[in-house]
């Protein structure tokens, strides 16, 4: 009798916590089993191998207790058993139970024909009915819908109102002094700057500490301005604009990635009838898993000649607008969740699931430093400048990294939740981060606690 090994248990468990979207449980279980150490080749375990094992078994187990000698008995639909009795009883009383099953389901066919008659006269009395009701709610709802937008009418007469009243006091004296400080550490990171190829930068940004919201009417768009770009075969996980800003690119569970381009005319002609020209750049070549080929983000060169693109098989892969395959970077042991060019793109930034950041070579095509600080998955990188740049993952922490150097310049330490995302403001001054404890914080490179604690989210902020 053929057996399975436990090496082959392990790895369609493995397999099935990939294709569900558990991503840090199969990393879990892959490093603890050493599913990368296995022999088993991936590419011939077709998707969903572990629920389809599973349910042959059942079905096997129920064929069993429904065959007998007598081939009359196959004449009708078998399926009289739940998996929890197939499991927990054995084939002798799987086969009193169809048997009784069977019975029962011919005295409730003819109690059912009797009940259909009665249940078709309810549900035209009910239909009736409800269509009354019906009619009376929506009657409501337009009453209360007028009394509400009255209500939001005054609300935003009250807000602007009270926006032009404050508009002078908002600038406290704490805020103004906080503005001279972040200046101050600009211009003595003017030397740096210039080595790093920007001469000059913007203004630090003005944190505003009330809404400014509701001071606008909400804008609709019509359905015939909206384009939809139709091609993906599954979800799609990023996107972004080149900077020529006619190309967008997306990229998807599908293992693709898309370049589509967008012209002027498609939108003054609605976009609907309008040709599109994409070119799609593929993961995967031949038979293979191609649930390890997500692309899972993506980003443009500053110039936006070339596009990077890191997917759930640890790649990292460099494409010309044309569509071709420029360079494949290969270091990584686990999915890549984020990736960023620096400005001056001769340095490619990515994050992986294997809680290391990597710093790229794009003109050498090799690996230039790998930043191995975080205890959890990196789930997201930003450049502060040319050198350094700031890391996020799912211990909680966040820090601040330069090339060539093997410790964090600066650590950030106060979110209780994963750290999903981080970005630095123009000046690389301020970092924002965001994270799933509900909360948004800024952290300012002169101190160790945050400036700013933002908490008017109900969820998660990805």
């Amino acid at each position: 009798m053929t057996s399975i090994t436990s090496v082959e248990l392990n790895y369609l468990v493995f397999r099935y916590l990939q294709e569900s979207g558990f991503t840090h449980s199969a990393f879990t279980l892959g490093y603890e089993a050493g599913i990368n150490k296995c022999t088993i080749d991936g590419s011939l375990v077709p998707p969903g191998a572990l629920i389809t094992f599973v349910q042959k078994g059942l079905q096997y187990l129920e064929m069993e207790a429904n065959l007998s000698n007598n081939d009359a008995e196959m004449d009708e639909d078998f399926s009289f058993l739940q998996p929890l009795d197939i499991i927990t009883k054995d084939v002798n009383q799987l086969r009193q139970m169809v048997k009784e099953k069977r019975k029962n389901i011919q005295k409730d066919r003819i109690k059912d024909r009797d009940k259909d008659k009665d249940k078709e006269v309810e549900r035209e009395h009910e239909g009736e009915r409800g269509r009354i009701r019906e009619k009376e709610r929506t009657e409501k709802e337009k009453e209360r819908e007028k009394e509400r937008e009255k209500e939001r009418e005054k609300e935003r007469e009250k807000e602007r109102e009270k926006a032009e009243s404050n508009k002078e006091r908002e600038k406290q004296p704490e805020e103004l002094a906080y503005r001279d400080m972040v200046l101050d550490q600009v211009d003595k990171d003017v030397a740096r700057h210039e080595e790093n190829g920007t001469l000059a930068g913007p203004e630090p940004m003005d944190i505003a500490t009330t809404s400014t919201f509701a001071s606008h009417d909400a804008c609709e768009i019509h359905s015939s301005e909206v384009t939809i770009l139709e091609g993906h075969t599954s979800e799609v996980c990023a996107c972004a604009w080149s900077p020529t800003g006619s190309l967008l690119a997306s990229g998807s569970g599908d293992s693709t990635a898309r370049i589509w381009t967008i012209s002027d005319g498609l939108f003054k002609s609605g976009g609907k009838n309008s040709p599109l020209n994409v070119l799609v750049l593929k993961h995967v070549k031949g038979r293979t898993n191609e649930k390890s080929k997500d692309v899972t983000t993506l980003d443009w060169n500053g110039e936006g000649t070339l596009l990077a693109t890191g997917s759930y098989d640890g790649q990292a892969r460099i494409w010309t607008t044309t569509g071709d395959l420029r360079t494949t970077l290969s270091k990584h042991k686990g999915p890549i969740f984020s990736l960023k060019w620096n400005k001056k793109g001769d340095y490619l930034l990515t994050g992986s699931c294997d809680k290391t950041a990597i710093v790229w070579d794009v003109k050498a095509e090799e690996w230039k430093q790998q930043f191995e600080f975080h205890t959890g998955p990196t789930l997201d990188v930003d450049w502060r400048n040319n050198v350094s740049f700031a890391t996020s993952s799912t211990d909680h922490m966040i820090y601040v990294c330069r090339i060539g150097e093997t410790r964090p310049i600066k650590t950030f330490a106060g979110h209780q939740g994963e750290v999903n995302c981080v970005k630095w403001d123009p000046t690389g001054s301020l970092l924002a981060s965001c994270s799933d404890d509900i909360t948004a914080k800024i952290w300012c490179m002169k101190q160790d606690k945050y400036v700013h604690d933002l908490r008017e989210h109900s969820k998660c902020i990805i």
